[in-house]
Protein backbone atom coordinates (compact mmCIF):
# COMPACT_ATOMS: atom_id res chain seq x y z
CA UNK A 1 0.00 0.00 0.00
CA UNK A 2 1.16 3.55 -0.66
CA UNK A 3 0.92 6.64 1.51
CA UNK A 4 -0.01 10.06 0.18
CA UNK A 5 2.38 12.20 2.23
CA UNK A 6 5.67 11.46 3.97
CA UNK A 7 6.65 13.20 7.20
CA UNK A 8 10.40 13.81 7.32
CA UNK A 9 12.73 14.30 10.27
CA UNK A 10 16.44 15.08 10.08
CA UNK A 11 19.06 13.76 12.48
CA UNK A 12 21.99 16.19 12.21
CA UNK A 13 23.09 18.61 9.53
CA UNK A 14 26.79 17.82 10.03
CA UNK A 15 26.89 16.60 6.44
CA UNK A 16 25.95 19.48 4.18
CA UNK A 17 24.00 17.26 1.80
CA UNK A 18 21.19 17.13 4.35
CA UNK A 19 20.52 20.80 3.63
CA UNK A 20 20.29 20.10 -0.10
CA UNK A 21 17.83 17.27 0.51
CA UNK A 22 15.64 19.53 2.67
CA UNK A 23 15.80 22.39 0.19
CA UNK A 24 14.69 20.00 -2.54
CA UNK A 25 11.93 18.27 -0.57
CA UNK A 26 10.49 21.60 0.55
CA UNK A 27 9.12 21.84 -3.01
CA UNK A 28 7.53 18.36 -2.97
CA UNK A 29 3.75 18.30 -2.57
CA UNK A 30 3.89 14.85 -0.96
CA UNK A 31 6.41 15.69 1.80
CA UNK A 32 6.10 17.44 5.15
CA UNK A 33 9.40 18.61 6.63
CA UNK A 34 8.52 18.33 10.31
CA UNK A 35 11.48 18.45 12.69
CA UNK A 36 15.24 18.38 12.95
CA UNK A 37 17.79 17.71 15.66
CA UNK A 38 21.48 18.52 15.72
CA UNK A 39 23.89 18.38 18.64
CA UNK A 40 25.32 21.59 17.22
CA UNK A 41 22.39 23.74 18.36
CA UNK A 42 23.29 26.76 16.25
CA UNK A 43 23.55 24.66 13.10
CA UNK A 44 20.32 22.83 13.86
CA UNK A 45 18.34 25.98 14.61
CA UNK A 46 19.67 27.63 11.47
CA UNK A 47 18.56 24.67 9.35
CA UNK A 48 15.15 24.54 11.04
CA UNK A 49 14.58 28.19 10.25
CA UNK A 50 15.77 27.82 6.66
CA UNK A 51 13.51 24.87 5.88
CA UNK A 52 10.45 25.63 7.97
CA UNK A 53 11.03 22.81 10.44
CA UNK A 54 10.85 22.59 14.22
CA UNK A 55 14.17 22.33 16.03
CA UNK A 56 14.12 19.60 18.68
CA UNK A 57 16.62 19.53 21.53
CA UNK A 58 16.94 15.73 21.48
CA UNK A 59 17.13 13.10 18.77
CA UNK A 60 14.43 11.09 20.56
CA UNK A 61 11.99 13.97 20.13
CA UNK A 62 12.39 13.50 16.36
CA UNK A 63 12.54 9.71 16.34
CA UNK A 64 9.47 9.24 18.54
CA UNK A 65 7.23 11.72 16.71
CA UNK A 66 4.37 9.69 15.14
CA UNK A 67 3.98 12.27 12.35
CA UNK A 68 7.49 11.47 11.12
CA UNK A 69 7.62 8.45 8.81
CA UNK A 70 11.25 8.70 7.66
CA UNK A 71 14.49 10.24 8.87
CA UNK A 72 17.63 11.49 7.17
CA UNK A 73 20.84 10.32 8.86
CA UNK A 74 23.57 12.92 8.28
CA UNK A 75 25.84 13.09 11.33
CA UNK A 76 29.51 12.05 11.36
CA UNK A 77 29.96 8.68 9.66
CA UNK A 78 31.09 6.71 12.72
CA UNK A 79 27.87 7.73 14.53
CA UNK A 80 25.48 6.47 11.84
CA UNK A 81 25.02 3.03 13.37
CA UNK A 82 23.75 4.31 16.73
CA UNK A 83 21.08 6.53 15.24
CA UNK A 84 20.04 4.07 12.54
CA UNK A 85 19.46 1.43 15.23
CA UNK A 86 17.37 3.89 17.25
CA UNK A 87 15.36 5.07 14.24
CA UNK A 88 14.75 1.55 12.95
CA UNK A 89 13.56 0.40 16.38
CA UNK A 90 11.01 3.23 16.25
CA UNK A 91 9.78 2.06 12.84
CA UNK A 92 11.20 4.98 10.87
CA UNK A 93 12.31 4.57 7.28
CA UNK A 94 15.86 5.77 6.69
CA UNK A 95 17.85 7.72 4.11
CA UNK A 96 21.52 7.41 5.10
CA UNK A 97 24.26 9.72 3.95
CA UNK A 98 27.33 7.95 2.59
CA UNK A 99 29.53 6.19 3.62
CA UNK A 100 27.18 3.92 5.56
CA UNK A 101 29.64 3.30 8.41
CA UNK A 102 33.37 3.24 9.12
CA UNK A 103 33.70 -0.50 9.85
CA UNK A 104 32.33 -3.77 8.50
CA UNK A 105 31.02 -4.59 11.96
CA UNK A 106 28.92 -1.42 12.09
CA UNK A 107 27.61 -2.20 8.60
CA UNK A 108 26.43 -5.58 9.90
CA UNK A 109 24.67 -3.89 12.83
CA UNK A 110 22.86 -1.57 10.41
CA UNK A 111 21.81 -4.45 8.17
CA UNK A 112 20.53 -6.36 11.19
CA UNK A 113 18.55 -3.37 12.51
CA UNK A 114 16.88 -2.72 9.16
CA UNK A 115 15.99 -6.39 8.75
CA UNK A 116 14.81 -6.85 12.34
CA UNK A 117 12.41 -3.92 12.27
CA UNK A 118 11.33 -4.17 8.63
CA UNK A 119 11.90 -0.51 7.75
CA UNK A 120 12.74 0.84 4.32
CA UNK A 121 16.35 1.93 3.93
CA UNK A 122 18.37 3.61 1.21
CA UNK A 123 21.87 4.97 0.86
CA UNK A 124 22.19 8.47 -0.63
CA UNK A 125 24.28 7.78 -3.74
CA UNK A 126 23.58 10.52 -6.25
CA UNK A 127 25.75 8.95 -8.95
CA UNK A 128 23.01 6.38 -9.52
CA UNK A 129 20.59 9.22 -10.33
CA UNK A 130 22.80 11.09 -12.80
CA UNK A 131 21.15 10.77 -16.27
CA UNK A 132 24.47 10.00 -17.97
CA UNK A 133 25.40 7.29 -15.48
CA UNK A 134 21.95 5.74 -15.92
CA UNK A 135 22.46 5.61 -19.69
CA UNK A 136 25.89 4.02 -19.20
CA UNK A 137 24.27 1.28 -17.14
CA UNK A 138 21.62 0.76 -19.83
CA UNK A 139 24.34 0.44 -22.49
CA UNK A 140 26.35 -2.07 -20.46
CA UNK A 141 23.27 -4.10 -19.54
CA UNK A 142 22.43 -4.25 -23.28
CA UNK A 143 25.94 -5.51 -24.12
CA UNK A 144 26.83 -2.41 -26.14
CA UNK A 145 30.60 -2.91 -25.76
CA UNK A 146 30.59 -6.71 -25.54
CA UNK A 147 32.77 -8.27 -22.86
CA UNK A 148 34.09 -5.48 -20.65
CA UNK A 149 37.85 -5.51 -20.20
CA UNK A 150 38.73 -2.27 -18.39
CA UNK A 151 36.68 0.46 -16.73
CA UNK A 152 38.40 3.59 -15.47
CA UNK A 153 36.44 6.01 -13.32
CA UNK A 154 37.78 9.27 -12.00
CA UNK A 155 35.98 10.75 -9.01
CA UNK A 156 37.59 14.02 -8.09
CA UNK A 157 36.91 17.09 -6.01
CA UNK A 158 38.95 20.07 -4.85
CA UNK A 159 37.90 20.26 -1.19
CA UNK A 160 41.38 19.92 0.31
CA UNK A 161 42.40 23.00 -1.66
CA UNK A 162 39.52 24.91 -0.05
CA UNK A 163 40.49 26.54 3.30
CA UNK A 164 36.83 26.92 4.26
CA UNK A 165 36.35 23.16 4.07
CA UNK A 166 39.67 22.30 5.69
CA UNK A 167 39.35 24.69 8.63
CA UNK A 168 35.57 25.17 8.84
CA UNK A 169 32.69 23.14 10.30
CA UNK A 170 33.14 20.40 7.69
CA UNK A 171 36.58 19.56 9.09
CA UNK A 172 35.17 16.41 10.71
CA UNK A 173 35.42 14.80 7.26
CA UNK A 174 39.20 14.76 7.79
CA UNK A 175 39.03 13.07 11.21
CA UNK A 176 40.21 9.43 10.94
CA UNK A 177 37.91 8.36 13.79
CA UNK A 178 34.82 10.12 12.45
CA UNK A 179 35.36 9.40 8.77
CA UNK A 180 38.59 7.37 8.15
CA UNK A 181 39.97 9.72 5.46
CA UNK A 182 39.13 11.67 2.34
CA UNK A 183 39.61 8.66 0.06
CA UNK A 184 37.08 6.81 2.22
CA UNK A 185 34.73 9.79 2.24
CA UNK A 186 34.65 10.34 -1.50
CA UNK A 187 35.82 7.16 -3.26
CA UNK A 188 32.80 5.43 -1.72
CA UNK A 189 30.70 7.11 -4.42
CA UNK A 190 32.77 5.64 -7.22
CA UNK A 191 33.00 2.27 -5.45
CA UNK A 192 29.21 2.04 -5.38
CA UNK A 193 29.15 3.08 -9.06
CA UNK A 194 31.47 0.19 -9.96
CA UNK A 195 29.38 -2.23 -7.92
CA UNK A 196 26.16 -0.95 -9.54
CA UNK A 197 27.61 -1.57 -13.02
CA UNK A 198 29.77 -4.66 -12.61
CA UNK A 199 28.71 -6.38 -9.39
CA UNK A 200 30.84 -7.02 -6.34
CA UNK A 201 34.62 -7.18 -6.90
CA UNK A 202 36.72 -10.12 -5.82
CA UNK A 203 39.99 -8.29 -5.03
CA UNK A 204 41.77 -4.94 -4.98
CA UNK A 205 45.30 -3.56 -5.11
CA UNK A 206 45.72 0.10 -4.18
CA UNK A 207 47.87 3.12 -3.37
CA UNK A 208 46.28 5.65 -0.99
CA UNK A 209 48.31 8.37 0.72
CA UNK A 210 49.00 12.00 1.51
CA UNK A 211 50.64 13.29 -1.63
CA UNK A 212 50.31 17.07 -1.81
CA UNK A 213 48.60 18.16 1.42
CA UNK A 214 48.84 17.44 5.15
CA UNK A 215 45.28 18.23 6.22
CA UNK A 216 43.81 14.74 5.94
CA UNK A 217 45.06 11.19 6.52
CA UNK A 218 45.09 10.95 2.71
CA UNK A 219 44.39 13.16 -0.28
CA UNK A 220 44.81 10.95 -3.36
CA UNK A 221 44.45 7.31 -4.22
CA UNK A 222 44.10 4.73 -6.98
CA UNK A 223 42.46 1.34 -6.50
CA UNK A 224 42.51 -1.45 -9.08
CA UNK A 225 39.65 -3.94 -8.66
CA UNK A 226 39.06 -7.30 -10.31
CA UNK A 227 35.44 -8.32 -10.86
CA UNK A 228 33.67 -11.63 -11.33
CA UNK A 229 34.24 -11.96 -15.09
CA UNK A 230 37.81 -10.74 -14.83
CA UNK A 231 37.04 -7.10 -15.58
CA UNK A 232 39.61 -4.59 -14.33
CA UNK A 233 38.21 -1.50 -12.65
CA UNK A 234 40.47 1.50 -12.03
CA UNK A 235 39.12 3.92 -9.42
CA UNK A 236 41.03 7.20 -9.30
CA UNK A 237 40.04 9.49 -6.45
CA UNK A 238 41.55 12.88 -5.73
CA UNK A 239 40.58 15.59 -3.25
CA UNK A 240 43.08 18.03 -4.78
CA UNK A 241 41.88 18.25 -8.39
CA UNK A 242 41.92 21.75 -9.88
CA UNK A 243 40.46 20.79 -13.27
CA UNK A 244 39.64 17.67 -15.26
CA UNK A 245 37.41 16.52 -18.11
CA UNK A 246 37.19 12.83 -19.03
CA UNK A 247 35.45 10.98 -16.20
CA UNK A 248 34.81 7.44 -17.45
CA UNK A 249 36.41 5.12 -20.00
CA UNK A 250 34.91 1.68 -20.65
CA UNK A 251 36.70 -0.67 -23.04
CA UNK A 252 35.15 -3.90 -24.29
CA UNK A 253 35.87 -6.32 -27.12
CA UNK A 254 33.01 -4.83 -29.18
CA UNK A 255 33.22 -1.16 -28.34
CA UNK A 256 34.19 1.82 -26.20
CA UNK A 257 32.21 4.23 -24.00
CA UNK A 258 33.62 7.63 -23.02
CA UNK A 259 31.95 9.95 -20.51
CA UNK A 260 33.03 13.56 -20.03
CA UNK A 261 32.03 16.18 -17.43
CA UNK A 262 30.78 13.63 -14.93
CA UNK A 263 32.25 15.22 -11.82
CA UNK A 264 31.25 18.53 -10.30
CA UNK A 265 31.87 21.61 -12.48
CA UNK A 266 34.12 22.94 -9.70
CA UNK A 267 36.68 20.31 -10.71
CA UNK A 268 35.94 20.13 -14.44
CA UNK A 269 37.55 22.28 -17.08
CA UNK A 270 35.19 24.88 -18.57
CA UNK A 271 32.94 23.18 -21.10
CA UNK A 272 31.34 24.49 -24.29
CA UNK A 273 27.60 25.06 -24.29
CA UNK A 274 27.11 22.24 -26.80
CA UNK A 275 29.24 19.70 -24.91
CA UNK A 276 28.16 16.08 -25.36
CA UNK A 277 28.68 14.06 -22.17
CA UNK A 278 28.56 10.51 -23.56
CA UNK A 279 29.93 8.78 -26.66
CA UNK A 280 29.87 5.19 -27.91
CA UNK A 281 32.05 3.63 -30.60
CA UNK A 282 31.37 0.05 -31.70
CA UNK A 283 33.52 -2.20 -33.83
CA UNK A 284 32.78 -1.43 -37.48
CA UNK A 285 31.49 2.10 -36.81
CA UNK A 286 32.89 4.99 -38.85
CA UNK A 287 32.10 7.64 -36.25
CA UNK A 288 31.13 8.05 -32.62
CA UNK A 289 27.50 7.77 -31.57
CA UNK A 290 26.82 10.78 -29.38
CA UNK A 291 24.23 10.98 -26.60
CA UNK A 292 23.29 14.66 -26.03
CA UNK A 293 22.04 14.06 -22.51
CA UNK A 294 21.57 16.79 -19.91
CA UNK A 295 24.65 17.52 -17.80
CA UNK A 296 23.67 18.62 -14.28
CA UNK A 297 24.67 22.27 -13.97
CA UNK A 298 26.29 21.79 -10.55
CA UNK A 299 27.16 19.12 -8.03
CA UNK A 300 24.25 20.44 -5.97
CA UNK A 301 21.92 19.45 -8.81
CA UNK A 302 23.26 15.90 -8.67
CA UNK A 303 22.77 15.77 -4.90
CA UNK A 304 19.27 17.19 -5.26
CA UNK A 305 18.33 14.16 -7.37
CA UNK A 306 18.51 11.85 -4.31
CA UNK A 307 15.27 12.68 -2.41
CA UNK A 308 12.70 12.02 -5.16
CA UNK A 309 13.37 8.28 -5.58
CA UNK A 310 13.63 7.87 -1.81
CA UNK A 311 10.22 9.46 -1.23
CA UNK A 312 8.71 7.34 -4.00
CA UNK A 313 10.25 4.26 -2.38
CA UNK A 314 8.82 5.14 1.04
CA UNK A 315 5.42 5.80 -0.52
CA UNK A 316 5.45 2.38 -2.18
CA UNK A 317 5.54 3.78 -5.72
CA UNK A 318 8.87 2.17 -6.64
CA UNK A 319 11.26 -0.52 -5.42
CA UNK A 320 14.32 1.54 -6.38
CA UNK A 321 16.69 1.78 -3.44
CA UNK A 322 20.32 1.26 -2.39
CA UNK A 323 20.04 -1.34 0.35
CA UNK A 324 22.06 -1.63 3.53
CA UNK A 325 23.67 -4.75 2.09
CA UNK A 326 24.79 -2.68 -0.91
CA UNK A 327 25.99 0.05 1.42
CA UNK A 328 28.30 -2.47 3.06
CA UNK A 329 29.80 -3.48 -0.30
CA UNK A 330 31.03 0.05 -1.05
CA UNK A 331 32.38 0.49 2.49
CA UNK A 332 34.36 -2.75 2.25
CA UNK A 333 35.62 -1.91 -1.23
CA UNK A 334 37.24 1.25 0.13
CA UNK A 335 38.42 -0.26 3.43
CA UNK A 336 40.05 -3.06 1.43
CA UNK A 337 41.85 -0.45 -0.68
CA UNK A 338 43.27 1.08 2.50
CA UNK A 339 44.38 -2.35 3.71
CA UNK A 340 46.06 -3.04 0.37
CA UNK A 341 47.92 0.29 0.45
CA UNK A 342 49.04 -0.23 4.05
CA UNK A 343 50.17 -3.84 3.58
CA UNK A 344 51.45 -3.61 -0.01
CA UNK A 345 49.47 -6.60 -1.27
CA UNK A 346 46.34 -7.64 -3.13
CA UNK A 347 43.36 -7.89 -0.77
CA UNK A 348 40.46 -10.24 -1.41
CA UNK A 349 36.82 -9.25 -1.10
CA UNK A 350 34.61 -9.47 0.81
CA UNK A 351 36.92 -8.67 3.69
CA UNK A 352 35.70 -11.69 5.64
CA UNK A 353 37.24 -13.89 2.95
CA UNK A 354 40.53 -11.99 3.13
CA UNK A 355 40.57 -12.30 6.93
CA UNK A 356 40.12 -16.07 6.66
CA UNK A 357 43.29 -16.14 4.58
CA UNK A 358 45.16 -14.46 7.41
CA UNK A 359 44.93 -11.00 5.91
CA UNK A 360 44.21 -9.38 9.26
Amino acid sequence: MSMNRVGIGVLSHAHGHADTYCRTMREFDDVDLIATWDDNVERGERAALAFGMEYRSSADAVIEDPRIHAVIIAMETNRHVEFIERAAAAGKHILCQKPMATTSEDCDRIIAAVDRHGVKFSMAFQMRQDPVNRRIKELLDAGAVGQVAIVRRRHAISVLLNPEFVHGPSRWHLDPEANVGMFFDDATHAADWFYWLLGAPRSVFAEVDQVVTHESPDDNGVAVYRFSRGEIGILLNSSTTVAAVSTTEIYGDEGTIIQDYGDGPATAAPRPSDAVPLRLFRRGDSEWTEFPLPIPSSQADRIAAVPRPFIDYVRGLTDETVSAEEGKVSVEMVLAAYRSAEEGRRVELPLSRDSLRGGG
